[in-house]
């Protein structure tokens, strides 16, 4: 580190030991310095004591150096006045070398101050006065507030999106990326949605996949949705209040109290725009869930869910090795009774021309299954998936017409008692079987479909309601309403306007 020093000042020379002087420290052998030295005579203590004067202590000085044969040839280096002329020289030397910027600078400052002293106007005392002013700072910052917020701004930046961009910025980038990186199955188990089928199917056993679970599970990931745009909507929210503390202009540093009325008016007027938004923002939300339009074009359908649905079992089971009958004897070689109840037939239905994949039953389910001829026009959509409790009314008829008429008193003699444990309070489902992992993996197709559709619609209606209610409708009474509320601010008592 370089110290810049200038002088070293050498105090009570006349207090040296005998045959030893401070002249070589005066010329700088032993330590150089950029200015030298100066040595001085100081008034001791009996002086002091004895109030000699400042005076008699120079004349005393200038005759101890003369008395001096060592100090001779270093007049201009030893005495008060010396060092008072050395510090003279030092400050107009440094004076000279600092004036030139600082002239600058004062005059820089001048002009900056002469500009925004022209910007403040003339004194305003009357009411038409202060109105005049008012008007012109209202009309320069919603302009200002216009053009920032439609990228007309004349000082845009070069380094960072700012204004409207942002807010473009949160649409594109935040929300809509956010919501396409959301799984559609995410918080759903396998377990989760078996146990929302056999729930839905009651008592009974399910014939087809039934409606309600998909209902059910399709709203409540629906309702995901709802956050995500709520928090949009306070994203532009806030965008737009940092907006408006960006177009403060220089008029509104001079009135303090004018410029916190006005933030809080911008504020409120803001928030009467995020209020309607967050409303239809849940509208929509609930629209979607109230229903559930498995019509839709782009929606995938039955036959289409089911053909991929079984596609996905092939592929999971295409590596598993083949499984063995009981005792090692091969399926076509078992016994009669037990093929009759062990071995499956595959029932497929003709879907637009394209036979339907797999539905495992029992041989002897098969030979009950009555035949019609209603079925050769069967096309499959949604409805053909999920079954209807219709279905079922021919059977419990079927049950409810025979009576159980075999005396108790006879069991209670002819076999002991059987005590069944009782279920536990919390069931969950068995083992998955082949059958409910057809339905689980079409009932998360068929999820996956259509919270896609939902998820489009929600990526281009949130970001159009947000700008309706909160930014164009503010934008278009933007002005009418702060020049209202702040022109009603000005008759109440202004005088610290000018303050």
């Amino acid at each position: 580190m370089r110290f810049k020093l200038l002088e070293m000042l050498i105090l009570m020379l006349d207090i040296m030991d005998r045959g030893t002087d401070a002249r070589n420290l005066l010329l700088g052998k032993v330590i150089p310095l950029r200015l030298g030295y100066i040595g001085v005579v100081n008034r001791s203590q009996e002086d002091i004591l004895l109030n000699r004067s400042i005076k008699d202590a120079l004349v005393a000085e200038e005759q101890f150096f003369r008395s001096r044969p060592v100090y001779n040839g270093l007049a201009d280096r030893c005495g008060v006045p010396q060092l008072a002329k050395k510090l003279n020289q030092i400050l107009v030397q440094h004076i000279k070398a600092i004036l030139p910027g600082l002239k600058s600078r004062i005059s820089s400052a001048l002009v900056s101050v002469a500009k925004e002293h022209a910007s403040y106007g003339e004194i305003t005392e009357s009411k038409a006065g202060q109105g005049a002013l008012l008007l012109n700072i209202l009309s320069k910052y919603c302009e200002a507030f216009s053009s920032m917020v439609e990228g007309k701004n004349e000082e845009m930046s070069t380094s960072e999106l700012s204004g409207g961009a942002r807010i473009h910025y949160i649409f594109q980038s935040i929300f809509v990326k956010s919501l396409e990186e959301v799984d559609p199955c995410e918080g759903l188990t396998d377990d989760d949605i078996r146990t929302a089928i056999q729930n839905a199917t009651g008592p009974r056993s399910a014939l087809f996949v039934p409606e309600v679970p998909f209902e059910v599970l399709v709203r409540r990931q629906i309702a995901r949705l709802l956050d995500p745009s709520l928090q949009c909507a306070r994203f532009i929210y806030d965008e737009l209040i940092k907006i408006s503390h960006r177009c403060m202009m220089n008029e509104l540093q001079r009135f303090p109290v004018l410029r916190k009325h006005m933030d809080q008016v911008v504020g409120n007027f803001l928030q009467e725009g995020l209020e309607p938004s967050e409303t239809m923002i849940g509208h929509m939300i609930e629209m979607e869930m109230d229903y559930i339009n498995t019509s839709h074009p782009n929606f995938i359908g039955g036959s289409k869910a089911v053909e991929l649905a079984n596609q996905q079992i092939r592929n999971s089971r295409v590596h598993l090795p083949v499984s063995k009958a009981k005792d090692g004897l091969e399926p076509d070689k078992a016994p009669p009774s037990e093929k009759s109840t062990k071995s499956w037939t595959i029932i497929a239905r003709q879907v637009n021309g394209i036979a339907a994949e797999q539905v495992v039953r029992p041989a002897a389910d098969v030979e009950k299954v009555p035949s019609t001829g209603s079925t050769s026009g069967l096309t499959w959509g949604i409805s053909s998936i999920f079954g209807s409790s219709d279905n079922r009314s021919s059977v419990k008829e079927s049950l409810t017409n025979k009576p159980y008429t075999e005396p108790a008193q006879n069991m209670e003699h002819a076999f002991s008692m059987i005590h069944l444990k009782e279920p536990p309070s919390l069931l969950r489902p068995s083992e998955c079987s082949e059958t409910e992992a057809i339905e689980i993996a079409i009932t998360k197709l068929l999820l996956r479909s259509y919270y896609d559709i939902v998820r489009k619609n929600i990526e281009d209606s949130v970001p159009k309601a947000i700008m309706h209610f909160l930014v164009s409708f503010r934008l278009s009474r933007f002005a009418n309403h702060i020049s209202f509320c702040l022109f009603f601010f000005l008759f109440y008592p202004c005088s610290h306007l000018n303050s």
